[in-house]
C-alpha cells in the first residue's frame, strides 16, 4: 500500500503517457484515469445508461459500447455537453482512482489524470500529496495532435481550448516537467524527481 500518492497531468498530447511509462520503467506503480474512465461508461455500467439517457442512444456504436470518436467531436464543439459528460464520468472516476492507489504497492503512486485541473484541482482530488505537471508549449500540442490523430487544425485548436489552460495547470504543479523537445531529454528529470518521491514517501512513512 502505497503511503505517497503523485497525481500526474498535462494538456492533450503533452506527452504525459511518455511520462507515465518512465515511471512504470522504474517500477512504480501508475494508475491511469484514462482507463478508469472508459471502465466507468463500459458496456452494462450504470454509468454508460446514464450517457444514453442525456445523450440518446446515437452516442451507441454497432456493438452497444460507447462511440467515442463521435462522442469526442461532439464535446469538443458543446462546452454544454462536455460539462454534462464530465458531470457523469468525474466522480465515478475519483472514485476508482482514489481506491486503486490506496491499494497500489511501492512506496508512492503515480496517478495519471489528464483533466486533474478540469476536475477540480486540489479540491477534486484532495488526496493527492504532490501534482506534477508535464509542461508543453500550445504550438508543441497543436503540432503533435496534427501529426498523431490525423486531425485538421480546427478540430486540434477546439481540443486544446476545451482544457485548462496552461497558466490554470500550472498553478496547481508543486513539480513542472518541461516536454517540448526529444523524449530522451525527460530521462534525467524523472529520475530525478522518482529519487525526490521515494525521498518524501520514505518520510512519511517513518511518522
Amino acid at each position: 500500500m502505497s503511503d505517497y500518492i503523485i497525481g500526474l497531468t498535462g494538456g492533450v498530447a503533452s506527452g504525459k503517457s511518455v511520462v507515465a511509462q518512465a515511471f512504470r520503467d522504474l517500477g512504480v506503480a501508475v494508475v491511469d484515469a484514462d482507463i478508469a474512465a472508459r471502465e466507468a461508461v463500459a458496456p452494462g455500467t450504470d454509468g454508460l445508461a446514464e450517457v444514453v439517457s442525456a445523450f440518446g442512444v446515437e452516442v451507441l456504436d454497432a456493438h452497444g459500447a460507447l462511440d467515442r470518436v463521435a462522442m469526442r467531436q461532439r464535446v469538443f464543439t458543446d462546452t454544454d455537453a462536455r460539462r454534462r459528460l464530465e458531470a457523469i464520468v468525474h466522480p465515478r472516476v475519483r472514485a476508482a482512482l482514489q481506491a486503486a492507489s490506496a491499494a497500489a504497492p511501492g512506496s508512492y503512486v503515480v496517478v495519471a489524470i489528464p483533466l486533474l485541473a478540469e476536475g477540480g484541482g486540489r479540491d477534486g482530488y484532495p488526496w493527492l500529496d504532490r501534482i506534477l505537471v508535464v509542461d508543453t508549449p500550445v504550438a508543441t500540442q497543436l503540432a503533435r495532435l496534427l501529426q498523431r490523430d490525423g486531425i485538421d487544425v480546427a478540430l486540434a485548436e477546439r481540443m486544446v481550448a476545451a482544457q485548462a489552460s496552461r497558466r490554470d495547470r500550472l498553478a496547481i504543479a508543486d513539480d513542472i516537467l518541461v516536454n517540448d523537445g526529444e523524449i530522451a531529454a525527460l530521462d534525467g528529470p524523472i529520475r530525478a524527481l522518482d529519487n525526490q518521491y521515494r525521498l518524501l514517501a520514505s518520510a512519511i512513512g517513518s511518522l
